[in-house]
């Protein structure tokens, strides 16, 4: 069996064409904003939405999960989440005919929740912004512990030995 070197990059490129354009064709569509408000139109789909520092509208479908990081959660006319919605510092409105199929899980905020509303998973609400601090300070506070044990044991190594002799 013979291999003609000639046809081999041509061979390369092609593949690199296909793997590359199939990867686009079947790829998530994750999307991820910070500063800005995310929108989910009635027509449109995603996969996983997430927000830092701002607020998602979802009137569309999520198949993943919809996290935002100080910012609120709105899910609103048939709205759909397919995942989990989580948010960390805000708040999280659940309207009439929306679905979400995991669970709801709420820190440092309220959760404002339709009977008419399906959520397939457990709803936590831990509220107030003590939760935030609670989850930001206290690995802070171990860091901190942690220094101030290292600094003082190497000050305790590197003291000189006095002998006690009198």
């Amino acid at each position: 069996m013979t291999h003609d070197v000639r046809r081999l990059p041509l061979r390369f490129a092609v593949l690199l064409f296909v793997v590359t354009w199939s990867s686009i064709a079947f790829a998530d569509r994750d999307r991820t904003q910070v500063g800005h408000n995310l929108n989910l139109g009635p027509d449109e789909e995603a996969g996983e939405v997430t927000c830092f520092g701002c607020s998602i509208r979802v009137r569309g479908h999520v198949s993943g999960d919809a996290t935002a990081f100080g910012g609120s959660i709105v899910v609103e006319d048939q709205g759909q989440v397919g995942g989990d919605a989580t948010v960390f510092g805000g708040d999280i409105r659940i309207d009439k005919q929306v679905k979400i199929g995991g669970d709801v899980t709420v820190f440092g905020g309220q959760i404002r929740r339709d009977p008419a509303a399906t959520v397939g998973g457990d709803v936590t609400n831990m509220g107030g912004h003590g939760w935030i601090f609670l989850i930001f300070l206290t690995p802070l506070i171990f860091l901190g512990l942690f220094l101030a044990l290292t600094v003082w044991l190497i000050r305790r190594l590197l003291r000189p030995s006095v002998s006690a002799t009198a």
